[in-house]
């Protein structure tokens, strides 16, 4: 099958954000339901230290995708809400890293099920073989343009 054969509004829902839009939506209202203060934005960054305590901001800029400005906003208002805090590097003070605070940590138990369940809501008819599929191609594509953007 080639691409002139795929629905075009379908494609470029995916591909301009609006996925990643609405489940940023879906996010947001579920976390504001449930009394979590975060947005998805500060989910990635939060969920990122949890299974990495104690990282540079550019590591968070890299794993994030997201430019410096933003990241320091991002950690600013974490530091702000007491779920972060930034201490110099050690061999260069010019370099931030990144801790959890305990409240921080504390928040992943309460964050983490609604972000499953929304997961779940989102891919609601799709088995395994589908999710793994889909993994696969955006992560390809998404490499893809990581590369072109690195030329």
């Amino acid at each position: 099958m080639n691409l002139e054969q795929f629905n075009p509004e379908m494609l470029f829902a995916i591909v301009s954000g609006k996925l990643s839009a609405a489940i940023n939506r879906q996010l947001y209202r579920s976390f504001r339901k449930s009394g979590v203060d975060i947005t998805p934005e500060q989910w990635t960054v939060l969920y990122y230290l949890w299974s990495k305590d104690g990282v540079t901001q550019q590591e968070l800029c890299n794993v994030t995708f997201k430019d410096k400005p933003s990241m320091t906003r991002l950690i600013d208002n974490l530091e702000k809400q007491s779920l972060v805090v930034r201490s110099p590097g050690v061999s260069d003070r010019r370099i931030n890293i990144i801790h959890l605070t305990e409240t921080g940590k504390n928040l992943e138990n309460e964050a983490k099920p609604i972000v499953q369940d929304i997961m779940k809501k989102a891919l609601d008819g799709l088995d395994e073989k589908d999710v793994e599929v889909g993994f696969v191609l955006l992560t390809r594509v998404f490499n893809n343009l990581k590369t072109a953007l690195d030329d």
